[in-house]
């Protein structure tokens, strides 16, 4: 990715880029909405990076590097659009670390970034529908495709014996990308999914939701939503009406605010996120040294897009 990343982008990111200036580049996260719990983690990340890179004195011929945070809000298109659009005309970003969520990255980079030549790295957006967007080589991403989080998290479930599944996707184009993967790869397996039924974020009570999944029952309920939003709403009716009380949670279910919210009540239940067991991993988690949440779901891959802008940059 890194060397196509340089091929392609490079000349968009040094337009308007002189030597030894203050170089701004956006981070545009939800710090607002259905992950607001995991976005500073993210946050935090990619201004690592820039700090290391403005510490160095080596980019550019000494240049340094600004984050000019702003809120996509995970799932409202025209407002990530418009605090996008803000940091171009307004605040001269040269590069987008961003966004976080499919739908609001998608509706950036269209409205925002292809007009105006903005390069833009996701550490999250993880739609399949991304991977064939018209980009003109300006939109990259270091978290993996639903495509494979599907398969992985088929994997995980047949291995574990679990051998049928209710399955409830946020509805937008994250959880139904993710909810349609999934489906493939686990019945393709062997696997059964007894229902497969969007839910609303948003909601107070969620219990005609849990009606439904139980109702169709499952060894496991899948739930391909968000913690701080309707994925929190949909775990907490299952387990106050006993519907289930083992559950699979994809990434955006992932984080701290998850055994915060429910602890020993999910005992038993499986879950992933994109990372590594790698060396870098260590290293980053060491760097971090307990600042912030070195683990959290895409924080290292927030590191890794915002290091990656700068290093084209420097190309």
């Amino acid at each position: 990715m890194k060397k196509l990343l340089m091929a392609t982008a490079a000349s968009a990111l040094f337009a308007g880029v002189a030597s030894a200036e203050e170089i701004k580049i956006g981070v545009i996260l939800g710090f607002t909405g259905p992950i607001e719990s995991l976005t500073p983690h993210m946050a935090d990340g990619a201004e690592l990076a820039m700090k290391e890179v403005s510490d160095s004195g080596l980019l550019l011929g000494g240049s340094t590097v600004t984050s000019v945070r702003a809120d996509s809000t995970c799932v409202d298109a025209a407002a990530a659009t418009a605090a996008a659009e803000r940091l171009v005309t307004s605040e001269g970003i040269k590069a987008i670390m961003g966004a976080d969520c499919s739908g609001v990255t998608g509706a950036i980079l269209s409205k925002v970034a292809l007009p105006n030549g903005i390069v833009m790295i996701s550490p999250s957006a993880t739609s399949p529908a991304l991977s064939t967007a018209e980009d003109d080589g300006l939109f990259f991403r270091t978290a993996p495709s639903d495509a494979r989080q599907g398969v992985v998290m088929s994997d995980i479930l047949m291995e574990q014996g679990i051998k049928s599944v209710a399955l409830t996707y946020t509805n937008n184009d994250y959880g139904k990308g993710l909810a349609d993967a999934f489906q493939t790869a686990y019945e393709a397996a062997g696997g059964t999914v007894t229902i497969s039924a969007a839910h609303e974020d948003g909601k107070a009570d969620y219990s005609a939701e849990v009606g439904a999944l139980a109702a169709a029952g499952g060894d496991r309920l899948v739930v391909a939503g968000y913690i701080d939003q309707g994925g929190a709403g949909i775990v907490r009716a299952a387990l106050d009406t006993g519907a289930f009380d083992t559950f699979h949670f994809p990434d955006g279910m992932i984080g701290s605010a998850l055994e915060e919210n429910f602890g020993a009540d999910i005992n038993g239940s499986t879950g992933q996120h994109p990372g590594t067991d790698s060396p870098g991993a260590a290293k980053y988690e060491a760097m971090v040294n307990g600042a912030f949440e070195a683990t959290s779901p895409f924080s290292p891959e927030a590191y890794d897009a915002a290091a990656l802008i700068m290093l084209a940059m420097q190309a």
